[in-house]
């Protein structure tokens, strides 16, 4: 069992740069992405995490401040959900502007150290299928509509003026497919 008293570092990047540059740590690249395969790789992602989740050690942290690969399952859920609302605003609302999500805040108060990861497991799967069900039904003149993350008050580290970060629905499948298949690189390395 983990010790919840040693959490990992706050994340303070600000992760949209990987929608046009990549990522060098995990190798995403976006120019190599077609929106068509968005629903089959976040639902891939979604079963290699399941695949991981069925290990003995899927609640085991590699160090002391590293989240176990169970904890790394739950903060996907959470993401799919978070990023299928998002999506949806986005196609039902003009130039929404989402509620800003602390990511670490809700791996505390969950207890994410403390989920079965079967059950993790089933839950991410549904998550990720709604989220690929959305993007899967993305209309062709959609796939540019805005929105925008709330500014800040205060700052976060991540986003050090306060200012919002401006999505399409494009930009935002792209953001998200990152953080989803950063996060099986980070329980499959």
């Amino acid at each position: 069992m983990t010790n919840p008293a040693v959490q990992p570092q706050p994340e303070d990047l600000d992760w949209t740069y990987v929608i046009i540059d990549g990522c060098a740590d995990c190798g995403f690249d976006p120019t190599t992405l077609d929106r068509a395969d968005l629903p089959v790789r976040i639902r891939a992602a979604a079963g290699a995490f399941r695949l991981r989740l069925g290990a003995l050690d899927a609640r085991t942290r590699p160090a002391p401040a590293v989240w176990s690969p169970t904890e790394y399952a739950c903060h996907v859920r959470d993401t799919c959900t978070i990023m299928n609302t998002r999506a949806r605003l986005m196609l039902d609302e003009e130039n929404p502007v989402f509620a800003n999500w602390d990511q670490d805040a809700s791996a505390i108060e969950q207890r994410y150290w403390e989920q079965e990861p079967a059950a993790v497991a089933d839950q991410l799967e549904a998550a990720a299928d709604a989220a690929a069900t959305t993007f899967a039904t993305v209309a062709a003149d959609a796939w540019d509509r805005p929105g925008r993350r709330a500014r800040e008050n205060p700052p976060s580290p991540r986003n050090a003026d306060g200012g919002d970060s401006s999505f399409t629905v494009g930009t935002l499948g792209t953001y998200f497919l990152h953080d989803l298949e950063h996060h099986v690189w980070d329980v499959t390395k």
